[in-house]
């Protein structure tokens, strides 16, 4: 139904969309997630040519709409848009909000126009509220009638732009379950949300957006149960990352510790945590692995779960194989990691990985 081929859009002090590739088809629902500023509005209105792209190619129904020739305003009609800030008419009453667009664009009669739109506002349980103006209605509704105005031109996909991060906590619910009944309706819906439950729940495929493009994509269980990329499991678990390389013997170690210290005091981390990630640092790596590395090069990240207080430390490191358990000083790590797991790095620059799960 939709086939993005490398699409590009880029801005002078950002560069959100790089090159993403992605096909949607009939009946997909598609969750678009990822941290702030990666590029998933941007995504969406560039399907929706609300911005033009920068390279690549848009396709809907094998036709173009990329082109020069593409007849833009006739596209739009296929693609209906929820936008976070609902954009209603003021001066106009919900039913007269409902009936403009398919009257104006579409030439239905005014009749037909108020007969369709009440059956819509009715759909989104709010018919009783049609000779109301916006300014008379709560966010949630305001957002229902915004869902009910682009479903008068019956679009044969539905694009929302975090349709519920305007809205006092109080009023997702009854937002969500409005998309939710369109999703189990079998329409085409493509959803860029900060609200991973919800995400999980309604979606048929989920894009992960990072790094320029589809970061990863998959099931929701893969996505939020299994994700295989690195970027991806750190956002869906919440983990508050610190990464940092050392590349020769003569590392500043106390400016290492004094980016720890406030790595941890940012993120709230208890004293005890704390002190346990210094010692376990201080020994695995001053002690332990750079006497034992001729030219060291031990790439270390701090992964803290905010969901459950817990660090885990991973240590990759160049050289031979060797375990950190054939050291003299090892039972230090013991007593402030309650687990400790050594394995093989498959990757090209390293050939040890260590992972220490913090007390």
């Amino acid at each position: 139904m939709i086939r993005l081929e490398h699409v590009k859009k880029v801005y002078p002090n950002a560069k959100p969309l790089l090159d993403v590739n992605a096909e949607i088809n009939a009946g997909d629902v598609i969750a678009i997630i990822g941290p702030s500023g990666t590029g998933k509005s941007t995504l969406l209105r560039c399907i929706n040519l609300l911005e033009k792209p920068d390279g690549g190619k848009i396709f809907i129904y094998n036709e173009e709409i990329t082109s020069p020739r593409c007849n833009v305003p006739k596209v739009r009609q296929k693609m209906g848009m929820v936008f976070q800030s609902f954009n209603l008419f003021g001066h106009l009453t919900v039913i007269e909000n409902i009936m403009f667009s398919p009257m104006k664009l579409k030439g239905i009669s005014k009749q037909t126009a108020f007969d369709e739109g009440m059956k819509l506002l009715q759909m989104v349980g709010l018919s009783d509220k049609y000779l109301n103006y916006p300014d008379q209605l709560s966010g949630g509704q305001k957002q229902r009638i915004a869902i009910a105005r682009t479903l008068a031109m019956n679009p044969e996909v539905i694009l929302f732009d975090e349709p519920t991060s305007a809205l006092d906590p109080t009023m997702i619910g009854e937002v969500q379950a409005v998309i939710r009944e369109l999703a189990e309706s079998g329409r085409t819906m493509m959803i860029v949300t900060h609200e991973m439950n919800f995400a999980r729940a309604i979606s048929s495929r989920v894009f992960y957006i990072d790094d320029g493009g589809i970061y990863e994509q998959g099931s929701p269980e893969e996505i939020f149960e299994h994700p295989k990329l690195e970027r991806t499991r750190r956002f869906i678990r919440h983990l508050k990352v610190l990464e940092f390389t050392i590349n020769n013997n003569n590392f500043d170690f106390p400016g290492m510790v004094s980016n720890v210290d406030a790595y941890c005091q940012k993120n709230m981390i208890s004293r005890h945590l704390r002190n346990s990630i210094q010692l376990v640092l201080a020994e695995l790596i001053q002690q332990i692995l750079i006497p034992e590395l001729e030219a060291p090069k031990i790439n270390t990240v701090l992964e803290y779960s905010e969901e459950n207080a817990e660090i885990n430390i991973i240590i990759r490191y160049n050289g031979q194989f060797f375990n950190p358990s054939e050291s003299e000083t090892y039972s230090i790590l013991t007593e402030a990691a309650r687990n400790i797991l050594h394995e093989p790095d498959n990757s090209d620059e390293y050939t040890n990985k260590v992972k220490i799960f913090i007390r």
